[in-house]
């Protein structure tokens, strides 16, 4: 069973805000999906498990998340979100808060009160972008779901914790590489609540920016899209809400709430609809 001391409970919160925040943290695509919605309060495995301790730390629950229907999109949709993971001292399979994903395969390079280094496999949970979510993307062609190489960095000092990543596509399927860096900082008015809030961005290459916001010259004979070239470069900026409540010994539950503003060749591109961009979600998980 987990731990639940005080100690043990503010890590596990911290981690519920910091999953929060990573929902939030690509909302202007599916890949964020895929990253971000996991869990509220996943098994924190930021440290080795003590003397006596089981090192497997398990969760289950699900999420609820509304957001925008593709990027640049005016639309929302709604998107239910099962969340699994399994921790086995620093190695962990399916959601993890620090990788910033529902389907992923990792471990810790290296961790200690201060620092969480890790790489990862992941994969998308949700297709990324078909023709049929919106009239607006006919003839532009399906985004493929694909797997990631991924290098992520978490550094928590006091009530602030920052977070960066650097995502690749590894299956060829023109994901093109992303990096993102989020800056949360925490307030808990009683023990059982964690509330955090911050700012992050993204940035994207070419590929990345390419597939997503430009329109070539088929695309642009079957949609009616003029032609579009889009190049690397900030991608987004945003800012999270986030709130994480333990409302028994083994369960929490949180919400979310990202405002997020396509910058860059994103912001122009003709695919865009609406440059701000909102996503919010709802959030509950069993730790055991």
């Amino acid at each position: 069973m987990i731990d639940v001391s005080k100690p043990r409970m503010i890590k596990v919160l911290v981690g519920s805000a910091l999953s929060l925040f990573a929902v939030a943290a690509m909302a202007d695509d599916t890949l964020g999906l895929s990253e971000g919605l996991y869990s509220v309060g996943a098994p924190e495995v930021t440290q080795s498990a003590g003397a006596g301790t089981s090192p497997w730390r398990f969760t289950v629950g699900a999420g609820v998340v509304n957001m925008p229907k593709f990027p640049g999109a005016s639309g929302t949709k709604w998107e239910v979100v099962p969340v699994v993971s399994a921790n086995y001292d620093r190695f962990f399979i399916g959601s993890n808060p620090d990788a910033a994903s529902i389907l992923s395969l990792g471990a810790y390079l290296y961790r200690d009160s201060n620092w969480r280094i890790g790489a990862a496999i992941t994969y998308d949970f949700i297709d990324p972008r078909n023709e049929s979510d919106d009239s607006r993307l006919h003839g532009l062609g399906d985004v493929k779901r694909t797997a990631h190489a991924e290098l992520f960095g978490v550094y928590t000092y006091q009530f602030i914790t920052a977070r960066a990543s650097v995502l690749t596509d590894i299956a060829g399927n023109d994901r093109g590489t992303v990096a993102t860096f989020d800056l949360l900082g925490r307030y808990q008015p009683i023990p059982q609540l964690t509330l955090s809030a911050g700012p992050g961005l993204t940035w994207a290459s070419s590929k990345y920016n390419e597939t997503y916001f430009g329109v070539n010259s088929e695309q642009s004979a079957r949609s009616g899209l003029p032609t579009y070239s889009a190049g690397s470069g900030l991608n987004q900026l945003r800012f999270s809400v986030n709130g994480a409540y333990r409302i028994a010994t083994n369960w929490n539950v949180g919400a979310s709430v990202s405002f997020a503003w396509l910058r860059g060749d994103a912001n122009d591109s003709p695919i865009t609809e609406k440059t701000s961009q909102i996503t919010y979600g709802l959030f509950a998980n069993y730790l055991f």
